[in-house]
């Protein structure tokens, strides 16, 4: 925790030392969502995806960006305790439907739009099937500080995700939480983006809740021209006694295709037990 606090103290200096040397960016505080922003105040396209991590950076007071997967893959294969359970999820067109209402603050709508998962359990010799609409989520992202410039940048974003899922019983239930996203830039041209998460989510068995914690950190650079590279950790530890300790490493690339359109592809690799074994994808990020 102090070591946390120890990373955002640092960061309010080094804000204010660069709104000192660079001066103060343009007002933009008239601009809302019935009165947008116009195209040559417009700040640089930054998305929540591909990586885990998500950014401080809020989408322009009246336009909308869509952050979409075409598809994603995860595989899991466990054997922890004696299990041998294999299992595979195919998702098509999840998206990240985002609205700049003001000049810091979005409204984000998060669709699972179709999934089909299968659940192999090779011991007991069955398999399970489950396809169809998933969890729909609302974020709303609030920025502090860095969003139209200087060298850091902090958000806060809580949200609320509805169980919307084929599972029965799934549709009466919420989930919720609050993400916090804070980016640094580095030197020579690297970024980092660290993120503090809380999930309150349902036991499995429906009978109460439970925290999640979630710890993550994004390292970004330029390859060439328009091609960008990540690498990022991602950390969840549940509460819930017994549950294994969640890591992964993944990485993956962005090229900006112009200024307002954008497309990547990663991969995402469980580096413990707990953690799904391999997770990859290809998407795209459109502003209007």
């Amino acid at each position: 925790m102090w070591r946390w606090l120890a990373v955002l103290g640092g960061g309010v200096v080094a804000a204010a030392a660069g709104l000192a040397a660079d001066g103060p960016p343009a007002d933009k505080t008239s601009y809302h969502l019935f009165n947008p922003t116009p195209r040559d105040l417009m700040r640089e396209m930054n998305t929540d995806r591909p990586d885990k991590t998500e950014s401080p950076i809020t989408v322009d007071a009246g336009h909308v960006q869509v952050e979409l997967d075409f598809f994603t893959y995860t595989h899991d294969h466990s054997r922890a305790a004696g299990e041998d359970v294999r299992t595979d999820i195919w998702e098509v067109a999840p998206v990240n439907l985002k609205v700049g209402l003001m000049n810091s603050v979005d409204l984000q709508l998060v669709l699972q739009t179709h999934r089909w998962v299968r659940v192999e359990d090779r011991h007991l010799g069955r398999v399970d099937r489950e396809s169809g609409f998933g969890d729909v989520t609302t974020r709303v992202k609030m920025n502090f500080w860095g969003n139209d410039g200087g060298p850091t940048a902090l958000a806060a974003m809580p949200y609320a995700t509805f169980l919307t899922g084929s599972q029965e019983g799934d549709a009466a239930s919420v989930e919720g939480g609050l993400i916090v996203p804070l980016s640094i830039d580095l030197p020579m041209g690297w970024g980092m983006t660290l993120m503090s998460k809380l999930d309150i989510l349902r036991n499995d068995l429906g009978d109460g809740n439970h925290a999640n914690f979630v710890h993550s950190a994004t390292f970004g650079h330029t390859i060439v021209g328009d091609l960008a590279g990540y690498a990022e950790f991602y950390s969840e530890v549940s509460t819930v006694e017994g549950e294994g300790w969640v890591g992964t490493v993944d990485v993956g690339l962005t090229y900006g295709l112009t200024r307002d359109i954008q497309i990547d592809t990663g991969v995402n690799l469980g580096v413990t037990e707990a953690a799904d074994d391999v997770n990859t994808f290809v998407g795209i990020s459109v502003r209007f």
